[in-house]
C-alpha cells in the first residue's frame, strides 16, 4: 500500500454570505456584503458562494444576490456560485453570469421534504430538468449537487450510505459537473467520514470534489481531517463559524473560515489566504453581526509563533 501523501494546496470555498446570513434573522445590507466580498478576495480567497435564488419572501437575507453575483464577477479570477433550490433559480442562476450553481439534494427523506418539499427522487427529477435547462440554453454555467444530511439527520436520525451512494450514482449519471457531500447537522464522526467518502470516491470519482462540514459537536475540523485523508481537497466554511440549516433543528455552526485556514497552514498546506487581511474581515464581520453568536478558537487564542506556511517550509 503506497504511504499517504498529504496535498500541496486546498481550496477553501467561503460560504458565509449564503449559508450564514441564511441562518441569521438579520439582513445585512448590501453595501455590506459587498465590502465582505471584496476583502475575502483580497484576503486571497478565490472561491465564494455569494447567495441563493431562493423566493425574496423566504429568505429576505438573501434577496440582492443578483447585485452580489454581477460585483463579485469584477473581480478577476474569483469562482463565484449560487445556490438554486428549484428549475426557476436555475434560471436566476443563469441569468446572473455565476460560474456555478449548487444544488441541494438531501439523503435523508425527512429533511428533503422539510426543506425542499419534495422527496430525494423528485429532487432528482427537478436536478435532471435543470441540467437539460442548462443544455437548451446553451449556458456555461456549472452545476455541483451538494449531498446535504448525508451523514445523519435530526429529522429522520440514521442516514444509510447504500442511500447516500444511491443518489450520488444518480446525480452523477445525470450529468452534473461535481458534487460535495454535507455533515449538514453535525452528527458525523472522523471514522464515519472516511468510509463515506471513500465509498463515494468510487462512484463519484473526481466528481467527488467537496466536503461541507458543521462543527456543531466539536468535530468539525477533526472531519475535515478525515476528508483530507480520504483524498477530498475542497472545503466549505463560514467566516466566524456561523450558519445553519433553517429546516433542521440543531444545526448550527459551520467550520469557521478562519480556523481550517490555521488547519492548513499548521501543516504547511497552501490555501492561498493573508492571515491578517481574513482575520480583519472577520473582525469587520463581528461588527455588522454584533449579538449574533459568532465561533471560532483563531479569533480568541490568535495565531501561535510556531505556525508553519508554504513559504516558509520551501
Amino acid at each position: 500500500m503506497n504511504a499517504f501523501q498529504w496535498p500541496e494546496r486546498v481550496t477553501i470555498r467561503e460560504v458565509g454570505l449564503r449559508d450564514g446570513l441564511q441562518s441569521i434573522a438579520r439582513t445585512l445590507p448590501t453595501a455590506q456584503k459587498l465590502q465582505w466580498i471584496q476583502d475575502a478576495y483580497e484576503a486571497g480567497i478565490r472561491e465564494i458562494e455569494v447567495g441563493s435564488f431562493v423566493p425574496p419572501k423566504l429568505l429576505p437575507q438573501l434577496a440582492d444576490t443578483a447585485e452580489l453575483v454581477a460585483f463579485a464577477k469584477t473581480l478577476p479570477g474569483l469562482c463565484v456560485s449560487v445556490l438554486v433550490p428549484n428549475l426557476k433559480g436555475a434560471e436566476r442562476a443563469m441569468d446572473s453570469g455565476a460560474d456555478w450553481m449548487l444544488l441541494p439534494l438531501s439523503a435523508s427523506h425527512a429533511h428533503s421534504l422539510a426543506n425542499l418539499r419534495r422527496a430525494p427522487d423528485e429532487v432528482l427529477a427537478e436536478i435532471a430538468a435543470m441540467v437539460q435547462a442548462r443544455s437548451a440554453r446553451g449556458s456555461n454555467i456549472r452545476i455541483e449537487v451538494g449531498m446535504s444530511t448525508a451523514l445523519g439527520c435530526t429529522l429522520q436520525g440514521r442516514v444509510e450510505v447504500e442511500e447516500v451512494l444511491r443518489l450520488l450514482k444518480a446525480v452523477v449519471a445525470l450529468g452534473v459537473d461535481r458534487v460535495g457531500i454535507a455533515d449538514t447537522v453535525g452528527y458525523a464522526d472522523p471514522r464515519q467520514v472516511g468510509e463515506l467518502f471513500a465509498k463515494a470516491r468510487e462512484v463519484a470519482g473526481d466528481k467527488l470534489a467537496c466536503g461541507h462540514f458543521h462543527d456543531t459537536r466539536g468535530l468539525g475540523m477533526a472531519n475535515v481531517m478525515a476528508a483530507l485523508q480520504a483524498g477530498e481537497t475542497r472545503f466549505d466554511a463560514c467566516l466566524a463559524g456561523i450558519g445553519g440549516c433553517p429546516h433542521a433543528p440543531g444545526a448550527s455552526g459551520n467550520v469557521a473560515t478562519e480556523d481550517l485556514a490555521y488547519l492548513f497552514a499548521s501543516m504547511g498546506i497552501d490555501t492561498g489566504i493573508d492571515f491578517d487581511k481574513l482575520m480583519a474581515l472577520r473582525a469587520q464581520v463581528a461588527q455588522w453581526l454584533a449579538g449574533e453568536c459568532l465561533h471560532g478558537s483563531i479569533a480568541q487564542a490568535g495565531l501561535p509563533k510556531t505556525l508553519r506556511t508554504p513559504e516558509v517550509m520551501a
